[in-house]
């Protein structure tokens, strides 16, 4: 079994519940549970700042689906959400992440590991923390060591 940590995030509909039928369904998935999952946190948006702010969380999963596989139940709960890919940075009903999966690093045209500016954003890193302390981003650092350099994102614990 591997261990991969999905980001999901919500701004759209009701987000909270959008989040708590998400990870009813990732622990659907086949030869997949959901180990651990972390505290809601509410955060401003990235890029297109005129929408509605964002929960997120991050969700530790066992799997013994590969990066590739997961990443496709991943997107199918997406589109059964209602996902639309608009315009990068759009407001979404539902987002799930591919964060970092024991396959380590990877890079195809479908998928990117670890999840490209993760290292970068307090709405991925403070979750995960906050489930896995010591993770590690490869090639950028421990989770809570990159957390500290994001001090300036606004991210608020709500539950």
């Amino acid at each position: 079994m591997a261990t991969a940590y999905v980001g999901i995030g919500s701004n759209l509909g009701e987000p909270r519940r959008q989040i708590e039928v998400a990870l009813d369904e990732l622990g659907r998935v086949a030869d997949t549970r959901v180990a651990r999952c972390s505290s809601l946190y509410r955060s401003a948006p990235v890029g297109h700042a005129k929408q509605p702010d964002f929960l997120n969380a991050v969700a530790r999963l066992e799997t013994g689906l590969g990066a590739e596989a997961l990443l496709g139940e991943l997107q199918a709960i997406e589109q059964r959400h209602g996902r639309e890919r608009s315009f990068p940075n759009a407001p979404r009903t539902l987002d799930l992440d591919l964060l970092l999966h024991d396959a380590g690093e990877v890079s195809t045209a479908r998928l990117t590991l670890p999840h490209p500016r993760m290292h970068d954003r307090a709405f991925v890193l403070a979750p995960l923390a906050e489930i896995a302390p010591d993770a590690e981003v490869p090639g950028h650092g421990r989770a809570v060591e990159l957390l500290a350099r994001c001090a300036g994102q606004r991210i608020d614990r709500v539950d």
